[in-house]
């Protein structure tokens, strides 16, 4: 790839600001990125089928990409906002369509396993560097309102079309879609290379720190090369090893935050085979411990992957809280609900797919006008009313499960919209929550939030399949109405700026 390569070394400068296209080639990535991410939901009985996969380890066929992605949104974000968004985006771009196309052949469910992981890495990349693209070329107004609820049409988008696509191949083969997708990933990143804009030299590029109650001293008329060479020797003096401090990645953060995930994930999925056994109750509390180590390592790190000062503005816990609850509620459940289907009703992959698309499509659909609410009604309230309809939604499907499917179409279309509100709310709240300069750190950590949720999601859905569907569906019901009061608290305290 000389010319990608080429084009990422390029100066922004070359190239015109066009916020059209960094909104398209944004979108169309993210898109391919959640389809990528729902394709396993449509073809699990026959992958799982084709390595030998145990029903106690379905849950890892479908979390490893969210893995991948909880672990280094985070990264990708801080990576984004110090090295470059651009740059982040294209290279996230470019691993996911070659770890996509890689996976086709996997053989078994560990490199399957560990193929969605990487492709979880670098959507992790998109993800981030996408929100903070888009943070550049629409700084305020309507123009982002607008911006963001065609992002989140997109997510909505990608997640209504990967189990379609999915569906529809698997009449051939279940791995042609990850060709397919791989493929598509490449365009998109060669695309980008040509049409992305520049950033602005304050989301691109970190400022230098200036002393408290300090202006810099003005230079003489009389003195300007004196001067000139004075400033030259502080920056090439000084600058080098702030910029190393600045754009150096939080490992130790990444690592404590993958165990936990890892082994909360490990946790729930043990769950299915009893609750109450010793090896789960172990597995919960390395997870507690690990997540509070996290919290220490990023408290004392120089340059952590998220701010935790900005826990302190009720809108970036509006936002983080809202997203984790996303994915736990109505992202962990409708992505085994159309394995529910086929092994429920007996749908085929393709039939099962198409009530998906009802869901996921009324998404996109609502995701798209959402707009027309920004002037009327908070993103935090946005989040509480998401909220309340998916678990009206969900409710309305106890008991049609395994049913006929005619039965299934209110709920769907209820939680539908519900879930196009949460997509295009959570995108806007998560950079107007904070700075602009850390924008991209916004975005990280409400995906990052979004994906650590759907994982648990995942694996606590399918741990209480056993037990019947209604009782994953009032579980979820449950989430959704917790998540939906907690953003109703959160949209009525002010947002303060936190301390520094």
């Amino acid at each position: 790839m000389p010319q990608l390569a080429t084009a990422l070394r390029a100066p922004a400068r070359q190239r015109p600001a066009r916020p059209s296209a960094t909104l398209a080639v944004t979108g169309a990535a993210t898109a391919v990125a959640l389809m990528n991410y729902t394709a396993p939901m449509l073809t699990l009985p026959a992958t799982a089928a084709a390595f030998g996969t145990p029903d106690s380890a379905r849950a890892w066929l479908l979390n490893g990409t969210p893995l991948g992605l909880a672990v280094l949104l985070l990264v990708a974000g801080s990576l984004a906002d110090a090295h470059g968004r651009r740059r982040v985006f294209l290279l996230g771009t470019l691993a996911l369509g070659a770890t996509t196309g890689l996976g086709a052949f996997a053989g078994s469910t560990l490199t399957f396993t560990l193929a969605r992981i990487a492709q979880g890495a670098a959507s992790a990349a998109v993800l981030a560097g996408s929100l903070g693209l888009l943070a550049d070329a629409y700084p305020s107004g309507r123009d982002r309102i607008r911006a963001t609820g065609v992002w989140g049409a997109s997510v909505s988008g990608g997640i209504a079309l990967g189990p379609l696509l999915a569906g529809a191949l698997s009449l051939v083969d279940w791995r042609l879609a990850y060709g397919v997708l791989g493929l598509g990933a490449l365009v998109i990143a060669a695309t980008g290379t040509r049409t992305l804009g520049p950033e602005t030299a304050k989301a691109s590029r970190p400022e230098t720190a200036k002393a408290p109650g300090r202006e810099p001293a003005k230079a003489s008329r009389h003195e300007p090369a004196k001067a000139s060479r004075r400033d030259a020797a502080k920056t090439s003096h000084r600058e080098p090893a702030k910029a190393s401090h600045r754009t150096r990645p939080d490992l130790p953060g990444a690592l404590a935050l993958g165990l936990a995930l890892a082994s909360l994930l490990t946790a729930l999925t043990l769950g299915r085979d009893g609750w109450l056994r010793l090896p789960v109750g172990l597995l919960l509390l390395a997870s507690a411990a690990l997540t509070a180590i996290f919290i220490a390592v990023e408290h004392r790190s120089r340059t952590p992957m998220v701010d935790l000062a900005l826990l302190r503005r009720p809108a970036f816990l509006a936002s983080t809280l809202g997203a984790l609850f996303t994915g736990l509620a109505v992202i962990g459940l409708f992505s085994v609900v159309p394995a529910l289907l086929q092994s429920g009703a007996g749908m085929s992959p393709l039939g099962a797919a198409w009530l998906f698309v009802l869901w996921s499509g009324t998404a996109f659909v609502v995701a798209l006008q959402a707009r027309r609410l920004a002037g009327r009604l908070s993103a935090a309230y946005q989040l509480t009313l998401g909220f309340t309809l998916s678990a009206t939604g969900v409710l309305a499907l106890l008991g049609a499960l395994e049913g006929p499917w005619p039965r299934l179409l209110p709920g769907l279309l209820v939680a539908g919209a519900g879930s196009g509100l949460l997509n295009a709310a959570l995108p806007r709240l998560a950079v107007d929550s904070v700075p602009p300069e850390q924008a991209a750190m916004g975005s990280g950590a409400n995906n990052t939030a979004r994906y650590i949720g759907s994982a648990a999601g995942v694996a606590l859905t399918l741990a209480l399949t056993p037990a019947g569907p209604d009782t994953a569906l009032l579980v979820s019901a449950g989430l959704a109405l917790t998540g939906a009061a907690i953003t109703l608290v959160l949209g009525r305290r002010p947002d303060r700026r936190p301390r520094r």
